[in-house]
């Protein structure tokens, strides 16, 4: 007995949810989920990617709008026809149950028999790793381990969308990317179209195809991981997709699609992102910063900190503070150096807005 995918594209047309008479959660979003793919909805707490996760499922009814699974328009049907399985941040386990008899427990609800539902659980539990813990209680595995039974009880419905809300977050940072990395995996081997949610922009990164980064109720802007980290639209997403350093810059002369921009006399040539010439902001990532560069903007070590695998300097200067980190960890800078502060030749990036 294998698990088999019968993924489908999710698109959201025009797509509203209003709490009370104005508490409006999501606001006229449009979205496309391509069949196949695992795309995050990331952003802050209330910024309407739980509720957006939930009107896929049918557990939150649209307000205005269209909600479409493949072809089907499903945005007034129930949970229960929808054809979507769901995996929750607490897991949701029944403690009473052996392993097997939670995996087994959607499909004997939805009319398989005992037999091809054991059978079908059997397969689930040897695709998450857990062959051979049928008989054991959730009582007796770790976070991890429960997590897998959840994504197990899922993926024997072979649903059309397989969706996860904050899977993680009750797990340690080791497994935490243990487990990621595992959801990962089985997307990829099954071509599961998968809706994830998360506030972890490094989980976030890891695991997708796209990534949708909503505020305020609205998407902010969609792109791969890449597309989001090298290129935001603005502020806020490029300090919310990792860390980013945001500088005021003056735009010298502009050629094509390149532009020269100028910091306190050090001048960097970076793609022109339809910007004329005048004041603009740079995002510039720690990473990215490339300290004593013997040509840069004057700044001076005010705390360094060290992490293991690489330094993490604090850098003041007439630019105000910016965040810098550095592989050199056998001869870390002291705090009170002088220094210099340039770019990578792919750094700094000039925000749009």
């Amino acid at each position: 007995m294998t698990i088999q995918s019968k993924a489908a594209p999710v698109r959201f047309d025009g797509v509203s949810k209003v709490f009370g008479k104005d508490v409006r959660a999501v606001d006229n979003i449009d979205l496309h989920v391509d069949a196949g793919k695992l795309v995050t909805l990331l952003g802050p707490s209330g910024c309407g990617k739980t509720t957006t996760l939930r009107m896929i499922a049918g557990l939150e009814m649209a307000t205005s709008g269209k909600i479409l699974i493949g072809d089907r328009d499903v945005t007034k049907l129930p949970a229960t026809d929808r054809d979507v399985s769901m995996v929750f941040q607490s897991y949701a386990l029944f403690p009473h149950m052996t392993v097997l008899e939670n995996v087994m427990y959607g499909l004997t609800f939805s009319g398989f028999a005992k037999p091809e539902a054991r059978s079908r659980a059997l397969a689930g539990l040897d695709l998450v790793g857990l062959k051979g813990f049928d008989s054991r209680l959730p009582s007796e595995l770790s976070g991890g381990q429960q997590q897998r039974v959840a994504v197990a009880r899922a993926l024997v419905l072979e649903p059309q969308v397989l969706l996860f809300d904050e899977p993680l977050s009750n797990l340690d940072a080791k497994l935490r990317r243990q487990v990621r990395e595992d959801i990962r995996a089985i997307q990829k081997d099954l071509g599961l179209t998968v809706v994830y949610v998360t506030h972890d922009q490094e989980e976030a990164l890891a695991v997708s195809d796209e990534i949708v980064v909503m505020r305020n109720a609205a998407i902010a802007q969609m792109g791969t991981p890449r597309q989001l980290y090298d290129a935001p639209n603005d502020r806020f997403v490029a300090d919310f997709i990792g860390e980013a350093n945001l500088l005021p810059c003056e735009i010298l002369s502009v050629d094509g699609d390149m532009a020269i921009i100028e910091i306190e006399g050090y001048r960097h040539t970076l793609p022109s992102r339809g910007l004329p010439t005048g004041p603009a902001t740079i995002a510039v990532r720690p990473s990215r910063l490339v300290i004593d560069s013997g040509d840069g903007v004057p700044a001076t070590v005010a705390k360094a900190t060290y992490v293991g695998v690489r330094m993490e300097y604090t850098l003041t200067g007439k630019f105000g503070q910016v965040f810098a980190v550095h592989d050199n960890v056998d001869t870390p800078l002291e705090p009170g150096t002088e220094v210099r502060m340039g770019f990578a030749a792919k750094g700094p990036v000039l925000l749009p807005e």
